[in-house]
C-alpha cells in the first residue's frame, strides 16, 4: 500500500496530498450531486431505465464523497469501516435496480432515444472529469480505492447508455436500454464487492496487527 495514499511516512508530503484529495472529493461532490438531478429529470421525461439507473449511481457516488470527506485524515480503521459501509451501500443498490430494471421490461414503454444520447454524452463528460482528479488515488486504501471504482463504473455505464440510445433509435424497441440498466446494476453489484473485499481484508490486517504485539509480549527471553 503506498505510504503517500494512508498519510505516508513524511508528515508534509501526506497532508499535501490529503489536501489534493480532498479538494478532488468537492469537486466530484458537486458534479455529481448536479447529474443526479439532471438524470432523474431525463429518465423521468425520456421513460429511459439506463438514466434512472444512471442517476441513482450518481446519487451514490455523491453520497459516497461526503463520507469520504467525512473520514479523510481520520485513522485507517475508521476509512476502512467507511469504505465497507459504501461497498455495502453500492452492492443493494445494484441489486435494487436489477429489481427496478425487471419490473421496467414488464410495464415500460419506449424511451426517447435522442434524450438518453445527450444527457448520457454530458453524464460521460462529467465522470470523465471525475476519473482523471481521482486516478493517482486508484492506488491507496479501500476508501480511495472504492471512490476511484465508483467513477471507473460510472464512465463505463455512460459509455453504454449512450450505446443504448443508439439501439432504442435503430430498433425501436427499449431492450437497448433494458439491457443497459442490467449492465449498470452488475456494476454496481461488482464493484460493491470488490470495495466490501478489500475493507475486509484491512479490517484483518489491523486486527492480526494489534493481536501481535500482545501475543509477542508473553514470550520470555532465553
Amino acid at each position: 500500500m503506498a505510504g503517500g495514499c494512508c498519510g505516508g511516512t513524511s508528515e508534509n508530503g501526506g497532508q499535501t496530498d490529503d489536501r489534493v484529495w480532498r479538494r478532488a472529493l468537492w469537486i466530484a461532490l458537486i458534479i455529481n450531486a448536479g447529474m443526479f438531478g439532471v438524470e432523474v429529470v431525463a429518465g423521468v421525461t425520456a421513460g429511459s431505465a439506463s438514466l434512472k439507473a444512471d442517476a441513482l449511481d450518481f446519487l451514490g457516488d455523491a453520497a459516497n464523497y461526503a463520507i469520504s470527506l467525512g473520514v479523510a485524515g481520520l485513522a485507517l480503521r475508521w476509512r476502512a469501516r467507511a469504505a465497507l459501509a459504501k461497498g455495502l451501500s453500492l452492492l443493494f443498490l445494484g441489486i435494487w435496480i436489477i429489481a427496478s430494471t425487471a419490473w421496467m421490461a414488464a410495464h415500460g414503454t419506449l424511451p426517447t432515444a435522442e434524450t438518453m444520447g445527450i444527457i448520457g454524452v454530458v453524464a460521460l463528460v462529467a465522470n470523465l472529469i471525475c476519473a482523471v482528479m481521482l486516478w493517482r488515488h486508484r492506488e491507496g486504501d479501500a476508501n480511495r480505492r472504492s471512490v476511484w471504482i465508483c467513477s471507473r463504473n460510472d464512465a463505463i455505464g455512460n459509455i453504454a447508455v449512450v450505446a443504448a440510445a443508439l439501439g432504442v433509435f435503430g430498433t425501436g424497441t427499449a431492450w437497448p436500454d433494458i439491457a443497459v440498466a442490467a449492465v449498470l446494476a452488475g456494476l454496481g453489484v461488482s464493484g460493491g464487492w470488490q470495495i466490501i473485499r478489500q475493507a475486509w481484508l484491512e479490517l484483518k490486517s489491523l486486527d492480526h496487527s494489534h493481536a501481535t504485539p500482545r501475543q509477542t509480549g508473553t514470550v520470555r527471553p532465553h
